[in-house]
């Protein structure tokens, strides 16, 4: 369970430093620049140490997957992206494979 929660953070992480990544105008704002490098660095950080039980392809597609679909939503609010039908298909579509591979795979370590 442990690993999920590391997987989690990793997540979080990964969605701070990708809606940060805005605003730093090219790194060129300290600020924001730093939180763009700790959100990377947690977020690997806790990803590779989810990975102790959880397998890489799993990992990697929950990770990924959730943070394009928490980043699109939070552009969504934050800075006004436009969403249209497609997008809320193809964002449910990603939801829909995470939960499958989470709910009906049987990959796991070797």
């Amino acid at each position: 369970m442990k690993n999920w929660i590391f997987l989690s953070i990793a997540i979080v992480g990964e969605v701070i430093a990708t809606t940060a990544l805005k605003s730093t105008h090219g790194f060129t704002k300290l600020i924001p620049s730093i939180v763009v490098l700790l959100g990377y660095a947690i977020s690997f950080y806790f990803l590779s140490l989810s990975l102790k039980s959880i397998p890489v392809g799993i990992a990697y597609a929950v990770w990924a997957g959730l943070g394009v679909v928490l980043v699109t939503f939070i552009a969504w609010l934050i800075y006004g992206q436009k969403m249209d039908v497609w997008s809320f298909v193809g964002v449910g579509l990603i939801i829909a494979g995470v939960a499958i591979l989470n709910l009906l795979s049987k990959v796991s370590v070797h």
